[in-house]
């Protein structure tokens, strides 16, 4: 029998007349059914969430803080429920870079964002007066979040607004509601009522994300999607003032300087393409290698990427897993097949089974292709020749977009140089894409608007107020 699951508002479950089916990637069948809010529904979980920040946002910074921390107990006595919830429903498999480690991902964000604090800063304190800054919650969030890793973009915009004291309405992917919904369920066995709230929506009817943007009850909207959504975000949002947090798209280049040993970095080049099937905004989705080391690291590449086993994520031995939805399949099919007529296929290329796709890698393209010019957000790479180093930043810096980027070389010095070339908010050295907890996360250009994790990711989540005596 099919799960039927419910929203959660005002700390209690809440159903509609309405449901959509959930389907599995791997293989088509039902995961659940998920309930199909309206607007009424919506206004419900915002008038919850309201009355939900009259208390909490009056709790002390050691209680909110004691409280992540037992978020974080909660939700890792469930993690292997949640984590077959995600693959069952997104396709990503338990192991490898999955949806376990996406759930120790829940537990590090979750804890670590409980030992942050905010406390009130003295600016002034003389004979002229005394000057203090406090950081005071906003209201009530709306957290708009998307398929690639359902639960943990929902920890990183959800547990930082509770720890500032704000409360919360999240509205998950129709593609991947029901792990969200599960994951709320079990937070507010810890949180009081209207702390957090979701709704779940399939988008067909009531536009609910475009409706929380204009919603003249919530404050602040952090959003993690797609460019061309995010600037619709932000547009609905105006006429509230609403705070903004958009984590957009990326579509990041990688630099391989002609000193490395492409053996040595072929792994890291690996995961860092073809993390989470390539489905991940940081995801490297261009790589331009010198052509003193292009050969090397084409073949060093691909001879590690054939033995990568893929299939169903349920299968202990699947370390990729099929693409996330039809949608996105067909995007990366047809970007694939003009690419094949451009450049050469070094490995995969033909769709397989259902949603399955083999890792692609096509040498000898260049900018002006659509698959190095375009997001392809699946598990394709074009690699790029070059030869001239000036020439090459200015290739990696040619894109409307500007999240994350990296250097391949020996030479640490060096690859920092060019790092601080780059116009995009992360660069890694020999690595792609290791995002932390502690450091703040965002991009510049297109690719979205202020920070994520760390210090300066909770600010974002408060007003400040200046008070002087």
């Amino acid at each position: 029998m099919t799960t039927q699951y419910n929203m959660t508002i005002g700390g209690a479950a809440h159903a509609t007349a309405d449901f959509f089916e959930v389907e599995n990637p791997a293989n088509g069948s039902i995961v659940g059914r998920a309930p199909n809010a309206s607007l009424v529904d919506l206004d419900a979980a915002v008038a919850a969430a309201q009355a939900g920040f009259e208390s909490w946002s009056k709790t002390t910074d050691e209680e909110r803080a004691a409280t992540l921390g037992q978020l974080a107990e909660k939700l890792g006595e469930h993690s292997e429920e949640l984590a077959a919830l995600i693959t069952q429903e997104q396709g990503k498999p338990l192991n490898g870079v999955g949806s376990r480690f996406e759930m120790g991902g829940v537990g590090a964000w979750t804890g670590y964002t409980a030992s942050l604090s905010l406390p009130m800063k003295v600016l002034q304190d003389n004979n002229e007066g005394k000057v203090e800054m406090f950081r005071k919650p906003v209201g009530v969030v709306g957290s708009i979040t998307p398929w690639n890793w359902p639960v943990l973009i929902a920890t990183w915009h959800m547990m930082p607004a509770i720890r500032t004291g704000n409360t919360v309405v999240i509205k998950p992917s129709p593609y991947t509601p029901l792990s969200t919904l599960r994951m709320v369920e079990i937070m507010n066995e810890v949180l009081p009522a209207g702390v957090v709230n979701v709704v779940t929506s399939d988008d067909q009817g009531d536009n609910i994300g475009a409706a929380m943007a204009a919603h003249e009850g919530i404050r602040k909207i952090v959003f993690t999607g797609s460019c061309d959504t995010g600037a619709k975000v932000m547009m609905s949002s105006a006429e509230t003032m609403k705070r903004l947090t958009l984590e957009m798209g990326g579509n990041d280049a990688g630099i391989v300087l002609p000193d490395v040993d492409p053996e040595a970095i072929a792994e890291g080049l690996f995961w860092g393409g073809f993390i989470n099937m390539g489905q991940t905004c940081a995801a490297m989705k261009r790589l331009y290698v010198h052509e003193d080391v292009y050969d090397g690291v084409c073949d060093a590449l691909v001879n590690y990427t054939k033995n990568i086993p893929m299939g169903d994520g349920m299968d202990e031995g699947s370390v990729m897993g099929p693409i996330a939805n039809k949608m996105q399949f067909d995007k990366l099919k047809g970007l694939v097949e003009d690419a094949k007529t451009k450049g050469r296929v070094l490995l995969g290329g033909e769709a397989g089974d259902g949603l399955f796709y083999p890792p692609t890698i096509i040498a000898d393209l260049n900018n002006g292709d659509p698959l190095v010019d375009q997001e392809q957000f699946g598990p394709a790479l074009p690699i790029i020749k070059f030869s001239d180093l000036d020439e090459v930043i200015d290739q990696a810096n040619a894109s409307e977009n500007g999240l994350g980027g990296s250097v391949w070389s020996k030479d640490i010095d060096k690859a920092k140089e060019i790092a601080s070339r780059m116009e995009c908010g992360s660069v890694w050295i020999n690595k792609h894409g290791a995002i932390q907890p502690n450091a703040p996360f965002g991009g510049v250009k297109k690719s979205g608007l202020g920070v994520e994790f760390g210090e300066e990711g909770l600010q974002e989540y408060t007003d400040i107020q200046v008070v002087f005596s």
